[in-house]
């Protein structure tokens, strides 16, 4: 909770006994020299009407139930919606009834209309609080004498003007940076002033650069975070080794892609006397290097997570770092925070140990040979992994014991795919397929996870501040339409006393192999929470864990380089104090910064693919393919082929009207009676695409 946080809330708890200005410092503990501070928080209050200040200048909680704040979530259509966290679901916004707001912004708004009949609940935006966005990229459009830029954000509904004097001599076409001037209105576009000329789109990687700018990433990084890093030593010394468990002559190994060079996880398995296994999860030591409150920690904090775009990975820590010293590369020594478990025949984890330490690791070995060797033994294996094949069979072992003890407690599996897309030497995009996981993916998937649990586990009991990784229960009325689908397709979930992981796990099995199956699992994922970074230990639904955190990726995740700090602050007995007090507050600050960073990070993510999918597409137009339908809405239908590229089909291409279920996500036609549900196979012909809109256009076969 922030300082602001605290007023509002000793205010409203205080509501039956307004406090004038020095009544609130002293019952706040606050110092003279912060005065003006308090002042500064109490008018921010007072202009987001939290707070009213009385006749005679006492401040007193404004008990206005009828003006909610919330995020508007914009469309390119002119209306859009607010999440609040004081409603369970999103408040629709008239075009009309959006005053300035633009995607993105914070904002305060009333309720104008309760929900009825199917409907949502209408609001009406009453005051913008905070900018989400202070400048837009787009694609430029000349006229004579001014232009206009329409922006690559499909959730803007209107072009920003650009008058004759602040176009910056851009041409026709070219992906530009805008700086918003005027945020417009209902019947007015906003103003804005070309700061930066990116060039056209098909030329080089400028279609990858204008999506980097759009959601404000960056590749550089300041020249003082550089300097920073520069002058860290590319080897470890003698000091660094002081209180270390030296582990450089235990096997211990790093599995990871084909193309990986930040490698922040290495693993390492014995077996004891009494048959039980003694596994080892090393993670880099990257809060060594990165010191609380240096330049690096704040630009690690700010960028929250690394990104990993279709041609490029724009890191989190400096390249030095991330695949230098913090980088396990084999036979090389590296500082690391090592969790040892002994884990018996069943996957109970018996005893756990934490220990600063150092390795050496003895090979990098990688998902597609690992596999290769445990599927077929018999065969040619590479000479660096004949000594390790006994316990890479060992380590696959243990990795089905504890999948198979996570399912049995309930933990969900979604097998939606994930595609790889090859780019040629001009950014070109000259093959994409699904990437399949195999069972050295579910080695370190396993491995990671029961470390993740352990550590989440051992710092709840300590009862200190930290960062834990949750997934709330599903929302009872998106599972009660979900159940009600289920239902309607001859499939009966319990679900009285709220749904429960096994019911879930029992439908998955029923459906498994059925024309609906990926029908109900689309639905199902759409039912529950998306799952965040929380200062509050709220379980994991999804895992059925009961523990869980981020822990073994501090290369790319900052809350993972945060709760390293805490562990080992723990482990040396120094967590106490002013220092944990301050951990308090920063643990939930940089949970929430951190859960949008990685919302961000998904977005840019999921349109640099769209778009090298679409560009792909450019060179199969009137080509056809077997797909199968990803998704019914009102105005048309989804399609993704085996390779995982995903288009549309709209209605009003189809020579006939279709009635859309919005209850079941079907569409009917009106004269032939077909039906288009989730989940059925359909022949489709590439029409049309349009990278620059990430978009793909089929036609039905």
């Amino acid at each position: 909770m922030n300082r602001e946080e605290k007023v509002f809330e000793f205010i409203k708890e205080t509501r039956d006994m307004p406090l004038k200005f020095e009544e609130l410092a002293v019952m706040l503990c606050v110092p003279k020299e912060e005065y003006p501070e308090l002042e500064k928080i109490l008018n921010s209050l007072l202009c987001d009407r939290k707070i009213k200040l009385t006749k005679n200048k006492r401040y007193k909680f404004l008990n206005d139930s009828s003006v909610y704040e919330g995020e508007f979530i914009g469309n390119n259509k002119g209306f859009g919606f607010v999440v609040s966290d004081s409603f369970d679901e999103d408040i629709f916004i008239a075009p009309e009834d959006t005053a300035t707001a633009m995607n993105g912004d914070r904002v305060l708004f009333s309720v104008t209309g309760e929900k009825s009949g199917g409907k949502r609940r209408q609001g009406k935006i009453t005051k913008v609080i905070e900018r989400g966005n202070m400048t837009v990229v787009g694609t430029f459009m000349k006229n004579r004498n001014f232009g206009f830029v329409k922006s690559d954000d499909k959730k803007m509904s209107k072009d920003i003007f650009i008058s004759k004097n602040n176009t910056m001599k851009a041409k026709d076409g070219q992906k530009v940076v805008c700086k918003l001037l005027t945020y417009g209105g209902y019947s007015k576009n906003p103003e804005g002033k070309i700061i930066e000329i990116i060039g056209f789109a098909d030329e080089g990687d400028n279609d990858i650069v204008a999506v980097i700018k759009q959601y404000g990433l960056s590749e550089k990084f300041p020249k003082a975070v550089s300097r920073e890093a520069e002058n860290i030593p590319k080897e470890i010394s003698a000091s660094d080794l002081e209180e270390r468990l030296d582990l450089r002559e235990k096997t211990i190994v790093t599995i990871d892609g084909d193309d990986a060079k930040d490698l922040d996880d290495a693993i390492s398995l014995e077996k004891d006397e009494n048959g039980n296994y003694r596994l080892g999860v090393h993670i880099a030591d990257v809060s060594h290097y990165v010191k609380e409150g240096s330049g690096l920690d704040k630009e690690a904090y700010e960028r929250g997570t690394s990104v990993y775009l279709v041609d490029r990975v724009l890191p989190m820590l400096p390249r030095r770092l991330s695949n230098g010293i913090c980088s396990l590369n084999p036979y090389e020594d590296r500082l690391t925070l090592s969790v040892f478990m002994t884990v018996d025949e069943k996957g109970n984890i018996l005893d756990r140990e934490f220990a600063k330490s150092v390795i050496r690791s003895k090979a990098r070995l990688t998902y597609s040979k690992v596999s290769a060797l445990i599927k077929n033994p018999g065969g040619e294996i590479p000479e660096e992994y004949i000594p390790l094949k006994s316990m890479l069979f060992e380590m696959k072992d243990l990795a089905l014991i504890l999948r198979n003890k996570r399912k049995k407690r309930g933990s969900l599996d979604f097998d939606f795919p994930e595609c790889s897309i090859r780019l040629d030497e001009y950014n070109n995009p000259i093959e994409i397929k699904k990437y399949e996981l195999d069972i050295a993916n579910y080695i370190i998937e396993e491995f990671m996870l029961a470390a993740n649990e352990t550590v989440a586990e051992y710092v709840f009991w300590q009862n200190k501040p930290f960062i834990y990784r949750i997934h709330e229960e599903p929302d009872e009325e998106k599972t009660n339409k979900f159940l009600i689908l289920a239902k309607n397709l001859g499939y009966r979930v319990k679900g009285k006393n709220g749904i429960h992981q096994q019911d879930l796990i029992k439908l998955q099995k029923e459906c498994s192999g059925t024309k609906e199956e990926r029908f109900i699992e689309t639905m199902m994922l759409r039912s529950l929470m998306k799952a965040k970074y929380s200062p509050d230990n709220k379980g994991h639904f999804g895992l059925a864990a009961e523990y869980y955190c981020h822990f073994t990726s501090p290369i790319r995740r900052y809350p993972d380089l945060v709760i390293h700090r805490i562990l080992k602050m723990i482990i040396e007995n120094r967590f106490f104090g002013d220092v944990e007090e301050k951990y308090v507050d920063f643990t939930e600050k940089a949970a929430n910064h951190s859960s949008k960073c990685e919302q961000n990070a998904e977005m840019a993510e999921r349109d640099t693919n769209d778009m090298k999918k679409a560009e792909y597409m450019t060179y199969h137009i009137g080509e056809e393919y077997e797909g199968i339908i990803s998704s019914v809405t009102s105005f048309g239908i989804f399609v993704e082929l085996e390779n995982t590229v995903e288009g549309i089909i709209r209605y009003k291409d189809i020579d006939e009207f279709f009635d859309f279920d919005e209850e079941n996500y079907t569409a009917s036609g009106r004269e032939s009676g077909k039906i288009f549900r989730i989940g059925d196979m359909l022949k489709v012909r590439v029409f049309d695409a349009i990278p620059e809109l990430k978009e793909i256009v089929f036609e039905i076969v």
